[in-house]
């Protein structure tokens, strides 16, 4: 028996190198590599000289450790975005940053000395300084380096730090236009301090814990009540979760609309809000029954209304409870503090204030205060002529001259404020001392609620009154301010409503006076915040809502910080009448010396020589604080987009997680709208953050933080650049093993998508290409395909949905091509002859769609995409200087879509009727499949041939029967399968042989083997 002829070498397979394992961990270092010597960023800028700008301004990380998941969602998303619309033609520039001052470096820093025992305070500022700038620098360095191994193209040579001199000249320039228009204040307010630290916070620098704390009752004995003389005795009972605050307390509120029952325990009467005698009850023992007091109101509101206490019936007829007033009779009222043994600060009856504030959500109904220590206790008691008393030094203890616990702390300590009841801790000296004056009426340390914590240090912050620079929000904003000072130094200070409050006492060479706004038309700074807000692009649309509402509520802007690393705010304050200097003259030479010398010119200035002949040094103090670091980094709108692209340049696009409506977004927001009255962007993008598998925050104590770094070590930076790509991460999104392996999944099926092009269009010339028009219907589809493709991808590009554009890529790579066009056209591509006019047609198509499709996938596949590039074309360079694909917007063809979309559910019937046949190993292979079509008159599938249907399912032949079949054999037939599209479908073996080449079953194929007409012509002409 003669040997079969071996057909293999006729066929024409796709050839490539492209390899189908992808290796991006090995590759992509090398590209990296290829991009830096090309100087691939220089030249995209050349290439795009002249073009419409689009400038996304980056968000400065802190230079302080190693990337994390959070840092490369940020670089990646901010990358895809930037080389998007560097695909679409625009010059789009990305200029990285770092913030380098502020805790996060000098928190390091300390920790280091803290390992050698060494204190940071005996160490000279200029050596902190140094360090701090030299512990950043490093930082800078690794993370940059990590940021480009994750793609992010940009200029790396050249990026911005906060800690550059020209940077720290600008911060400073920015600081005096506040200055110089009046819209700066020292004032004394309470502000969350860490006294670990030692300095004050902004609200973007604190994050929320849960924490158990002691709650105690403390009874302050009333001596004077002039609208209630019978309640002289009672003791004002006040509840408190910071038992460190009573020895500060210079006040009691109480609720005027609120009703107060007196409570006898037999000794004493106890002043408490109706509403809450049963939690009292519970935490102190005194006993007032529900029936008592429902006795006591039904009694009549004679009693109620004229508050006085029924004299017949005796203190004690009601189980304990004396009697009941209405809040409004409290008013002027004193009573004693309970350490007024001590005398001094103590001797002072403290007054009873009315306060809108006071709630019965909880407690006793009366609220201590300190002034120092609480905004609603500082705003009250200011109201009122009371001023804080500063007692709590910076590092939490109060001062040593203090009457009662004079340098003793920290005053958050669990030890110092402990009770001893329900801890193993002892008796702290708080709580041991209220016992001993006969005023503590319950403790326990049992109350769980959520407390702020440093972000940096993660330990408690306190609310604590000191002299601070700060921002109005709610004075006009762009005036020249008069100020003056009385010879006490007094302030008149505004709270954050903008209320104008009662004086404030301090030295006059601590504060300087805010003066007011002459011109009450202009507007504040809250308000034109709020309508830059309105102007603004917010994405998604939502976040428009979020900053809108923290901007309306928020205080007064604190800038300044009790540290060494950072920008010092640059004021000279006149000892006699506490204003600061604002002298053009004088600022225009702390600048220049700023841009010499960085903001060390500062601390080892010749101030006689910044001030000139003008001013006498000896008449100023000089300002040694700095500056918060979020007015560092919201200043960067002026020192990198306005310095390298002109003044008034505004940034296309701010790009930061969600947390930044209260930190860089509404920094810069500020910053902007304070010296140049409208935002610094465009648009602002707010992303989600990056959680576990689990949904869960990403915690090294828990032990499930997903390393970035390891990833791509791993797998490659492509496959974390895909994940973010496919997130939806307008909300928190999460990432773990099994989410990066559905990830490594769809990035497998769309390389093979490109390697099929590779290998298919290997020897593909302009000499093959076919117009549209002469194109077969197939691939007019396909086309048709693209052009909206290109319409989608567009429009997700310009929204930044990134995710709906991975989605549509992926789709159309898997289910249009791979699964469909591929699987139909692949027998014309390896068997008809190169000439015929339907394989150069297909591959015509697939020169289009490779085109297209890896520019596409350009922004987020970046790596995959240059060796896409360069496996087709080795000798050009990077596909990252190619624009968008032209896609023929002609091409778009509805009808044709229709007719193709039924066509597709008639193939899907097909598939799914051969498949229980394959499954029994009936058939192999769908081209041992004989399939008659069943139908109605008239149908669309008539319209197409028999040969022509039979290539589209890959079958072997395709019978078309006009007639629908009987119901006895619909109902038997184990081959059939029908539904709403209006066709039977009947399978069976054929009895065809195979040709030996394409291997299709064929009529004219006489023995298994042999040739079938089409492929005997390819062969033999």
């Amino acid at each position: 028996m003669s040997e079969k002829p071996d057909y293999k070498n006729t066929v024409f397979l796709p050839q490539t190198d492209f390899p189908m394992k992808a290796g991006l961990a090995q590759k992509e270092p090398a590209i990296l590599a290829r991009w830096s010597e090309q100087g691939l960023y220089d030249k995209l800028r050349a290439a795009r000289a002249g073009k419409t700008r689009f400038i996304l301004h980056d968000g400065p990380p802190y230079a302080n450790g190693d990337i994390h998941m959070g840092h490369a969602m940020n670089k990646v998303l901010k990358d895809i975005i930037v080389r998007s619309r560097t695909l679409m033609g625009y010059d789009a520039p990305y200029v990285p940053g770092w913030d380098c001052h502020g805790l996060p470096i000098e928190w390091k820093v300390e920790e280091a000395y803290r390992k050698q025992k060494l204190d940071k305070d005996q160490v000279p500022t200029a050596q902190f300084r140094a360090e701090c700038r030299a512990y950043a620098d490093k930082w800078v360095d690794v993370q940059k380096a990590q940021f480009q191994r994750l793609g992010i193209m940009g200029e790396w040579d050249d990026p911005y730090l906060t800690m550059n001199y020209e940077a720290e000249a600008a911060i400073v320039a920015e600081l005096l236009k506040f200055a110089e228009s009046g819209q700066l204040y020292r004032g004394a307010k309470p502000v969350m301090w860490s006294p670990v630290e030692k300095t004050a916070l902004a609200e973007a620098e604190v994050e929320y814990e849960d924490i158990t704390s002691t709650q105690i009752d403390v009874g302050f004995e009333i001596v004077e009540a002039p609208n209630a003389p019978e309640i002289i005795g009672t003791y004002a009972a006040i509840w408190t979760t910071t038992p460190w605050t009573i020895p500060v307390n210079q006040a009691l509120a109480y609720g005027p609309n609120i009703l107060y029952f007196i409570v006898f325990d037999g000794t004493n009467r106890f002043l408490v809000a109706d509403a809450l005698l049963e939690s009292f009850s519970q935490r102190t023992g005194i006993h007032i029954s529900p029936a008592a007091r429902a006795f006591a109101l039904k009694l009549g509101n004679d009693h109620f209304l004229d508050g006085k206490i029924p004299s017949d019936l005796g203190f004690n007829a009601f189980e304990n409870l004396a009697g009941w007033i209405p809040g409004s009779r409290l008013k002027d009222g004193m009573a004693m503090h309970p350490m007024h043994h001590l005398g001094g600060f103590y001797a002072s009856p403290r007054p009873l204030l009315p306060g809108d504030f006071v709630t019965t959500d909880a407690g006793t109904g009366l609220v201590h205060m300190a002034p120092d220590h609480g905004e609603d206790d500082f705003l009250l008691c200011k109201a009122h002529g009371i001023d804080p008393v500063f007692a709590v030094t910076d590092d939490g203890r109060y001062r040593e001259d203090w009457a009662w616990l004079g340098g003793q702390g920290s005053v958050i300590n669990p030890k110092f404020n402990a009770s001893g009841n329900a801890s193993k801790m002892e008796e702290g000296p708080i709580c041991r001392d209220l016992r001993e004056a006969g005023a503590l009426l319950a403790a326990s340390d049992d109350f769980q609620h959520s407390y702020p914590h440093s972000w940096r240090s993660k330990a408690k912050v306190i609310f604590r009154c000191t002299p601070q620079w700060f921002i109005p929000m709610d004075q006009s904003g762009g005036q020249r301010v008069s100020t003056s000072l009385d010879t006490n130094g007094v302030e008149g200070s505004r709270d954050k409503d903008g209320i104008e409050g009662n004086p404030q006492p301090f030295a006059s060479s601590e504060v300087e006076k805010r003066g007011q706004c002459h011109n009450s038309a202009s507007m504040t700074l809250r308000e034109t915040a709020i309508a830059a807000i309105e102007e603004t692009r917010w994405v998604p649309a939502k976040a428009q809502n979020r900053i809108g509402a923290m901007v309306a509520g928020r205080p007064d802007w604190v800038i300044s910080r009790q540290r060494a690393w950072g920008v010092p705010i640059a004021l000279y304050v006149n000892r006699k009448t506490g204003d600061y200097l604002r002298d053009p003259a004088v600022n225009r030479r702390i600048v220049e010396a700023f841009k010499k010398n960085g903001a060390d010119a500062w601390f080892m200035a010749r101030h006689e020589e910044l001030l000139g002949p003008d001013h006498n040094l000896a008449d100023y103090d000089i300002v040694t604080d700095i500056l918060d670091v979020w007015f560092d980094s919201g200043s960067t709108h002026a020192y990198v987009v306005e310095a390298r692209y002109g003044e008034g340049t505004r940034a296309d696009l701010y790009v930061e997680g969600s947390d930044q409506h209260r930190g860089w977004f509404q920094s810069s927001l500020l910053e902007s709208c304070g010296t140049r009255g409208r935002a610094p962007y465009e648009a602002v993008l707010t992303h989600g953050f990056a959680l576990d598998q689990n949904g869960r925050k990403m915690s090294k104590s828990i032990g499930n933080v997903v390393d970035p770094l390891k990833i791509i070590d791993e797998s490659g930076a492509d496959i974390l650049r895909m994940w973010v790509a496919s997130t939806d991460y307008f909300e928190d999104v999460r990432i773990g093993k099994e989410v990066l392996a559905g990830t490594s999944d769809a990035y497998r099926k769309l390389r093979n998508t490109f390697r099929y092009l590779l290998g298919a269009l290997g020897d593909f010339t302009g000499a093959e290409r076919v117009a549209a028009r002469d194109m077969p219907e197939l691939e007019r589809w396909v086309l048709h395909r693209l052009a909206l493709l290109d319409a989608e991808l567009k429009s997700a590009a310009e929204t930044f949905e990134f995710n709906r554009y991975t989605r549509a890529i992926t789709n159309f790579a898997n289910d249009d091509l791979s699964a469909f066009f591929f699987d139909i056209r692949k027998d014309s591509l390896y068997c008809d002859a190169p000439t015929s006019a339907k394989r150069r047609a297909y591959r015509t198509v697939l020169d289009i769609v490779f085109h297209a499709l890896v520019r596409w996938s350009a922004p987020i596949l970046c790596f995959t995409a240059e060796e896409v590039w360069a496996s087709r074309y080795p000798e050009e360079e990077s596909i990252h200087l190619e624009t968008w694909p032209e896609v023929d917007a002609a091409w778009r063809d509805d009808g044709l879509a229709q007719k193709w979309e039924r066509l597709r559910e008639y193939r899907r019937l097909v598939t799914e009727t051969i498949e229980p046949f394959r499954r029994e190993k009936i058939i192999r292979s769908s081209l041992e499949a004989s399939v008659t079509v069943h139908h109605s008159r008239p149908h669309d599938i008539a319209s197409y041939s028999e040969d022509e249907l039979a290539e589209y399912f890959i079958v072997s032949q395709v019978a078309l029967e006009p007639e629908a079949l009987s119901s006895e054999v619909a109902e038997t037939s184990d081959t059939l399968s029908q539904n709403i599209l209006g066709i039977s479908v009947e399978v069976a073996r054929t009895d065809n042989e195979k040709c030996g080449r394409c291997w299709r079953h064929l009529p004219e194929v006489k023995e298994e083997g042999a040739l079938c007409a089409r492929c005997d012509e390819v062969l033999h002409g």
